[in-house]
């Protein structure tokens, strides 16, 4: 798009149907990689991936000429593809339907991009549930508990 200048920074999150663990450990950089090429073929910049078996966080420059849902679509049906493609689970993965997004500043860049790199740590102490939550509280996000991702209690 010719003179079209764009600073658009989206943090995403979803999560494995019913919030299970099931992305293997030993497979999360291979996904994660995975996932940064489905990005890059849809001309975004990734700025930082990370999180646990059971959620990831992506933290992207976006391309306005895709549309966010279209974008997290397709992360979301191609990364589930190669998951079952590659067996890495005896039945069927899928990601839970629907996602967060949020926008940052070009000042909240790096900070944001350490908390993603420290999902394990951050993990330790906290479930997704209530890092999400939180999220949504902090943006100021109107929500009902009713149509939030599902969760294993």
């Amino acid at each position: 798009m010719a003179n079209t200048y764009t600073q658009i920074y989206i943090h995403i999150v979803f999560t494995v149907k019913n919030s299970d663990s099931l992305i293997p450990k030993k497979h999360l950089v291979e996904l994660y990689k995975y996932i940064s090429g489905i990005i890059r073929e849809r001309n975004t910049k990734l700025l930082s991936i990370g999180g646990i078996q059971d959620h990831i966080h992506i933290f992207i420059g976006m391309n306005p000429s895709i549309s966010l849902s279209d974008l997290v679509r397709d992360i979301k049906a191609v990364s589930s593809g190669f998951i079952n493609s590659n067996k890495w689970l005896r039945n069927k993965f899928n990601w839970q339907e629907g996602f967060g997004a949020f926008s940052y500043s070009r000042t909240h860049i790096d900070r944001l991009c350490k908390y993603i790199q420290n999902q394990e740590k951050h993990h330790a102490k906290t479930t997704f549930k209530e890092e999400y939550i939180r999220i949504l509280k902090k943006f100021e996000v109107d929500y009902d508990e009713k149509y939030l991702f599902k969760w294993i209690e």
